[in-house]
């Protein structure tokens, strides 16, 4: 699908804002980013009290519209769970009311009559990441999203790379354990079993259930990271497990596209630089020698912001910015 932007003129001659929506099963966060990453404005609705999808971007609208804010705005950047960015469509998505295959991207430009992106979540933290973050003087890295599941952005050569399908990226559902743990993708042994927030705390039921049976207490994968940086035996051991299992497999992932950096971000990585210190120590351990010492691993820098509205808003900045310099 094509989308044709405002002249570089007029981009460069006013204040200019990208709408981002995140849209989830439960709720729908959009905002409005300006050209710096500040996030100014800013609403959560319940995506459940809307039938169809052009009711809730209709919804959108009418918000905007009472606060003023729709005058300066130069496109969509749109969030949602089996969006397909190269058709502009959700497709069969499992979570939302919505079923079937829904032209999200066709509704909103027939209703804010601007162009609109749909994105996935790990490479709208990528392109966050690249006009906003840790990455921004990176022309090859790599986002890690931490978080139910794993995900991962792409940038290769500047190019945020989406692949024949647009489905490049899905590193978390590349199987690093043999018949390991089911995954929902239907497969066995996919890293986001392990190294996701879900799979941290399956790690810490198997290792509480092996040491006390009768002790299996429900915990979330924050509460697991917390009491390792009190001191918790048990929850260090999970903890230093997770980080051996993605350094291992950031090591060979390197192999694929030689990135300079991988960003971690997400629940897990918010847990601060002393996990990411201990990725780094597994990736390093077990680099190609030609890459020792040529890769990063560092923490986000867009966790104090909603980075959901941030990453879709900046992939409109960043399509822009890339079709004024072809």
């Amino acid at each position: 699908m094509e989308f044709y932007f405002k002249s570089n003129e007029l981009f460069k001659s006013m204040e200019h804002f990208a709408l981002g929506i995140d849209i989830g099963g439960t709720t729908t966060t959009f905002g409005l980013v300006d050209q710096k990453g500040s996030v100014q404005f800013e609403k959560v609705i319940p995506t459940k009290d809307y039938p169809s999808a052009d009711t809730l971007l209709k919804e959108i609208e009418a918000i905007l519209k009472e606060e003023n804010l729709l005058r300066s705005l130069v496109g969509i950047g749109i969030g949602a769970p089996n969006g397909n960015s190269q058709t502009g469509q959700i497709e069969f998505a499992p979570n939302l009311l919505w079923k079937g295959i829904v032209p999200i991207c066709s509704m909103a430009m027939d209703i804010f009559h601007l162009p609109c992106l749909l994105i996935n979540d790990a490479n709208a933290a990528a392109v966050g990441e690249k006009m906003f973050g840790a990455a921004k003087n990176e022309s090859h890295f790599v986002t890690i999203t931490l978080g139910t599941g794993l995900g991962s952005g792409i940038f290769i050569n500047n190019e945020l790379v989406e692949g024949a399908h647009g489905f490049a990226g899905e590193f978390g559902h590349i199987r690093i354990i043999q018949d390991g743990r089911s995954c929902g993708c239907g497969r066995k042994g996919c890293l986001e079993t392990y190294a996701s927030s879900t799979g941290v705390v399956r790690t810490y039921e198997l290792f509480t259930s092996n040491a006390n049976k009768l002790n299996k207490e429900v915990v979330s994968a924050k509460e697991i990271f917390d009491k390792a940086a009190k001191g918790d035996a048990m929850c260090q051991e999970v903890v230093e497990y997770t980080a051996s299992i993605l350094g291992n497999a950031l090591a060979d992932f390197a192999c694929f596209s030689d990135p300079k950096m991988y960003v971690l971000f997400g629940g897990i990585a918010q847990s601060g630089d002393a996990f990411t210190k201990r990725v780094q120590h597994y990736m390093d351990a077990n680099l190609l020698k030609v890459l020792q010492g040529k890769v990063q691993v560092v923490t986000s820098q867009l966790h104090n912001q909603n980075a959901a509205v941030l990453g879709t808003a900046a992939s409109i900045f960043w399509k822009i910015l890339k079709n004024n310099n072809q």
